[in-house]
């Protein structure tokens, strides 16, 4: 099948091709007749699979079909993301696909000025891609006017619920027209997002391309297990011994970030760190550097567990196992996407065992274990509860209102928030960086990013 099979407008297929698109993925022939129907959809895919275009390209098409009345450009569509990166990036998709259109887009979110916002939203915009907190900051000052709103896309839901913006979704929505087109895409189909969909859908089509919470198959997963004051060793000893040109690296805490990339550029091997409490300048640069090879290790928090879209990643370790389960398969995401392959590796001390078996038990299969000579565990030491990078901090300590609305960037989970048994071995529920602390930031049709929680009524409000 290929892109002109679906339906789409010559403008906005000259655009997919000079991305060097042909043909559709399996979410984007599902979705994109569904959208271009004018229905609802509930749609579930996993990471990498082009999801974004699933949206992007039927809503433009939609939008173009029916251009704006004279004047000023009201909102006719609007995306709500999590985090500044996955924004970013589905604001590229937008401007990249409708450059033959003649409409107009915006990305918004935290961490920058808002008046430069506001100034570009006084010009008239036809689609704004958003953070819930950036857009609500702009609504209070009524830069922003939502009551022409004709599609809405709620763009990684669960992770929006997971990280607590519910409340500011509901703000959101009572801000729109009743009558509108909705499209929830999900990694996962969670109970919570079935409640969010049963309330806020209307009699939609649903689309679920891969199976719920399964790891890529195109992505080769190995166990190795190691004391925890040796992981930074043996990580370097790999990363050289290999020649490894380009590695994700995922620690759990934003201090355990900073520290390794300094230690891994003390042994010869250029890293940078990305969490939510680097500027949003200091974040697009790390990207940027890794991306273009500049830096070989980017260290990161589940920020970039979803949103970041970095082509044919080959390389994702765990330096530290997330506390839970589910976000293992959004980390190993990063790799094998599209038609790539990619290899993941976790460094698990004695401290992780628990966190190793709840994974293995949400892929339903055990992890390959591999072993480097020389660095065997120590079987005297003992675990010890696993600090979760917020236990000696306040609620809510340091935080300024954009970060309390997600939008700084640590991806983390609200506290006691996830819906999930404790991962850990503290015996609290699963805590992040800081409660709430998104983070802002996908790619074109065939190499899209691809993540709880209550309700919504039709009328407009969850």
């Amino acid at each position: 099948m290929s892109f002109d099979s679906l339906g789409l407008n010559a403008d906005i297929l000259r655009a997919v091709a000079e991305q060097g698109y042909r043909e559709p993925t399996p979410i984007q022939r599902q979705a994109i007749p569904v959208v271009l129907a004018g229905r609802d959809l509930l749609a579930s895919a996993q990471t990498g699979t082009g999801k974004t275009a699933g949206f992007t390209l039927p809503l433009l098409q939609r939008l173009s079909e029916k251009p704006a009345a004279r004047g000023r450009r009201p909102v006719r569509a609007l995306i709500l993301t999590p985090t500044r990166e996955l924004a970013a990036q589905v604001g590229e998709n937008v401007r990249e696909y409708s450059q033959y259109l003649n409409m107009r887009s915006l990305v918004v979110f935290g961490g920058v000025s808002i008046n430069p916002q506001m100034m570009k939203l006084r010009g008239g915009v036809d689609v704004l891609v958003a953070t819930p907190g950036r857009l609500l900051d702009l609504a209070h000052q009524n830069a922003v006017d939502l009551s022409q709103v004709e599609i809405l896309v709620l763009d990684e839901a669960d992770r929006m619920l997971d990280m607590g913006f519910i409340h500011d979704i509901r703000r959101v929505l009572a801000k729109l027209p009743a009558k509108r087109q909705n499209l929830l895409f999900s990694a996962t189909f969670s109970d919570e997002i079935k409640t969010l969909a049963e309330k806020l859908l209307t009699n939609p089509e649903q689309v679920e391309v891969a199976r719920r919470n399964t790891a890529s198959e195109q992505v080769s997963q190995q166990v190795h297990f190691v004391d925890k004051k040796r992981k930074r060793e043996l990580l370097s000893l790999m990363i050289g011994r290999d020649n490894w040109q380009q590695v994700l690296v995922f620690t759990r805490t934003k201090h355990g970030a900073n520290h390794l990339a300094e230690q891994l550029n003390k042994d010869g091997i250029t890293a940078a760190a990305i969490h939510g409490n680097k500027s949003q300048g200091a974040r697009t640069r790390a990207l940027a550097d890794f991306k273009s090879g500049s830096i070989r290790v980017l260290v990161a928090t589940d920020i970039a567990a979803r949103g970041l879209d970095i082509e044919e990643l080959p390389h994702v370790v765990n330096y530290e196992l997330p506390n839970v389960a589910e976000d293992y398969v959004h980390r190993i995401g990063r790799t094998g996407r599209a038609a790539a392959t990619g290899a993941a590796l976790s460094l698990v001390c004695v401290d992780e065992h628990k966190l190793l078996r709840d994974i293995e038990r949400l892929l339903k299969r055990e992890i390959p274990r591999i072993a480097l000579e020389g660095f065997e565990p120590d079987p005297s030491i003992k675990a010890e509860p696993i600090q979760n990078g917020r236990q000696q901090q306040s609620r809510g300590q340091g935080q300024g209102r954009g970060q309390g609305r997600g939008q700084s960037g640590s991806g983390a989970r609200p506290q006691g928030g996830s819906g999930q048994r404790p991962q850990g071995g503290s015996g609290a529920r699963p805590q992040g960086e800081a409660r709430r602390q998104g983070g802002n930031g996908q790619a074109a049709p065939a190499a899209n990013s691809g993540r709880r929680r209550p309700a919504v009524k039709k009328s407009g409000n969850v």
